[in-house]
Order: C-alpha cells, then structure tokens, then sequence
C-alpha cells in the first residue's frame, strides 16, 4: 500500500516523515461497566484514523483533520480552557499536558489525519483520536516507552480532564492495544488485559454496526448521569465505585437503595452487577469457542441495556426514537435466524450492533439501508493492532 499524501505537503509545505494509524473500536459486552471499574469485552476494528506526520521542533501542535478546520495548540500553555471542552483542541493539549507530566519533553508537530471512522458512529472516533494523538507523541518524543495501556490511560484523562466528558477506559483501550480483548478494570491503574481469538466468519457470522441516524450531539447529560447515579447508589455503602459494592449486600438493602437513591439509579446499578458476570461467560464461551453461547449473552446484554440501564432513548424523547427503531428493525430482520442485534456502546444515540448470519448478510443490509438509508449498515472485522507506527520516509 502507498502511503504517499500529497495534502500533508500542500498544507504544510514540505513532506510528511511518518506515517501513523488508530482504529476504531465495538463494545462486544460490558455496556457501561469500565467506570465503575467493571469487565469489558471489546474490540479494534478495521476502519481507521491514520496521520501524516512531521515534527517541526517548535512548541506548536497543528494537526488538520480532513474536512475540519485546523487545531493549533502550543504547548508552552497548558492550562485547561473551557471554551475547549468538547473539542478536539481539548484532547490534543490534554494529551500533551500528560505526557509532559510524565516527564516527557514534548516538542510541537504537523499532521494531516483522515479517517474512516465516522463522528458520532459508536466507533468510538474521539478514542481513536486520543490514540492516534497519544502514539504520535510517545514514537517522536518519548522513546516509545508508553505501553498500549498506558497510551488509552492518557486518552482518558485527557478526555475526563481536558474535553470534559467522564468516560471510562474501554474504549481508548480497544483502540490502543487492538485485537478482541477482555478488559478487567478493577485496579484502573493497572487494567488486566486479554487478548481472546474470535473468528466470527469462520463461525459463519457476520459483524454489522448500524447507524441508527441519531446524532450524539447534546447528550453529554445523559451519559454523565449514568455515572452521577451509580456513585449515588456507591455512597449508600461508602464505596466509590460498584466494583467494589458486595452485590449480596446491595441485594439485602434494595429497598433503602430505591429510597436514597431512586429507582433508575437502583436499576443501573442492578444492570452492572449482572454484566460484570457475563463478561466473564462470554471470555469463557469464546475460549472454548462456543458461539452460540457468546451469542446468548450478547441478547442479554442487550435487553439489560435497554430495560435497566436504560440507555436506548434519551429523556422526553417521544416522536424520534432512532435507537429503538433500529433494535426493532434489526430484530424483525433476524427473526427465525441465529443473529442477534443490541445497543452499542454508550448508547441514547449513534449505532447497534449485529451479529448477522453469512447467509442473511446480503439481504439483512438491503433491507437496513432500504429503511434507514445508503451506507448505515457498515460490515466489519476485527483488526489485529492497535496505535502503530505504520511507516517511516518520505510521503
């Protein structure tokens, strides 16, 4: 493949030196489980951000994002700006500002960066981005000592910190270590990570994402409140979060749980205990390589998504249900058949999944895009790597 773009030179006027690339990445289980120190099933997919880069040993930071204005960060200020929250000027300075923290002497860069991972799909984009921007910076400047772990745990911190969005790991750590991984976020310092052989074509299924066409935009509330009501439901037992609540004691005080904290925050939390549990079948059954069993509990995941966690239609949102429509949708087309469809990943928004037998495929993404549209069924595969240096040289 050549990697040669002639963009990085028209925009910046001389050759880009490098070539690197971040994938995208699905939640196969474990819906909103990673901040509260939870399992995760996850994996790297095969859309990607790449970047052409080259240092230009100033304090200077411009990264042009194909279709977006440019970011220009220095790095010689690197105080929080709130008029940077939710925005990618926010991730790349509190991506820098951890690593300078690390004691790493960050120097300024160009990059011109596409990608293939579309905003809002439920890919995770602003995950890729942080790697992407975090595995630049640890190749040209820090020796590559960050390990992939280490890279997601900064993407998250500049996101938590920096752009202001309390997200959890999972994602910057499927984009960053890549593969289809078991995520055990019990120590988050020190995740345990797995990696976990799952060939789906070979079991005859297919990997389908759906956009929905509902937009994330605005929704920043919705998610926020999933973790303000969990730590609720952790204060009722002096704990911070629900990994460390003993589920035999919040099952003996559920009434005193609704009463203080409510009962979509008792749900939630209801929801979480039961996922942790089948993350660790569904890494069980793919061991063994028992679809059918994996399969089983990605249903469940699904509908314990949708009844207690609650994360399919955002409040008061009555005439435009897009999530709802798509699981109806998918479910009717997977009728009678072994495929099985559920939300995906932070949800109220954005994408479904689907594992859709090879059989059906051609005719179940038909009769997706006939309802809601050319290209909202994306076929996928898993991708071995994670953040790489893909090339070194002239481009």
């Amino acid at each position: 493949m050549s990697y040669v773009n002639p963009n990085f030179e028209k925009i910046f006027g001389e050759k880009a030196t490098y070539v690197f690339s971040a994938p995208g990445r699905t939640e196969l289980s474990g819906n909103h489980t990673d901040h509260q120190h939870g399992q995760v099933l996850a994996a790297a997919v095969n859309l990607e951000m790449l970047a052409w880069v080259k240092p230009n040993a100033s304090t200077i930071i411009r990264v042009m994002s194909e279709g977006y204005p440019m970011s220009v960060i220095d790095i010689s200020d690197l105080e929080i700006k709130e008029e940077e929250k939710n925005t990618t000027n926010a991730l790349i300075r509190g991506v820098a500002a951890k690593f300078i923290q690390m004691g790493c002497e960050v120097k300024g860069f160009d990059a011109y960066v596409t990608s293939t991972v579309l905003p809002g799909s439920g890919l995770s984009s602003s995950a890729a981005y942080e790697t992407l921007i975090g595995t630049i910076i640890n190749h040209l400047y820090y020796g590559a000592k960050a390990t992939a772990v280490e890279v997601a745990q900064i993407g998250q911190w500049a996101e938590n910190v920096y752009f202001g969005k309390p997200c959890g790991l999972m994602d910057q750590t499927a984009s960053s270590v890549g593969s289809v991984i078991g995520i055990d976020f019990a120590d988050n310092s020190n995740p345990i990570v797995e990696k976990i052989d799952l060939d789906l074509a070979a079991n005859g299924y297919a990997l389908c994402i759906i956009d929905s066409g509902a937009d994330h935009a605005d929704l920043t509330d919705e998610y926020a409140a999933i973790t303000v009501e969990l730590k609720n439901v952790c204060r009722i037992f002096g704990k911070e979060f629900l990994r460390e609540v003993d589920e035999d004691e919040f099952y003996a005080n559920i009434a005193n749980v609704r009463q203080v904290a409510g009962d979509r925050a008792t749900l939630r939390a209801m929801h979480v205990f039961a996922e942790n549990k089948r993350v660790e079948a569904q890494k069980a059954a793919l061991r063994a390589n028992d679809i059918d069993t994996f399969l089983k509990y990605v249903t469940e995941s699904g509908l314990s998504s949708w009844r207690f966690l609650q994360n399919v239609t955002p409040k008061g949102r009555d005439e435009y249900q897009e999530v709802a429509f798509a699981l109806a949708l998918s479910e009717k087309l997977l009728a009678g058949t072994k495929g099985v469809c559920r939300v995906h990943g932070g949800g109220f928004a954005g994408t479904i999944q689907a594992f859709v037998p090879l059989e059906i495929l051609d005719t179940f993404k038909t009769e997706i895009e006939k309802v809601l549209g050319e290209g909202k069924c994306h076929v996928l595969s898993v991708r071995a790597e994670g953040g790489v240096l893909v090339e070194e040289g002239e481009f």
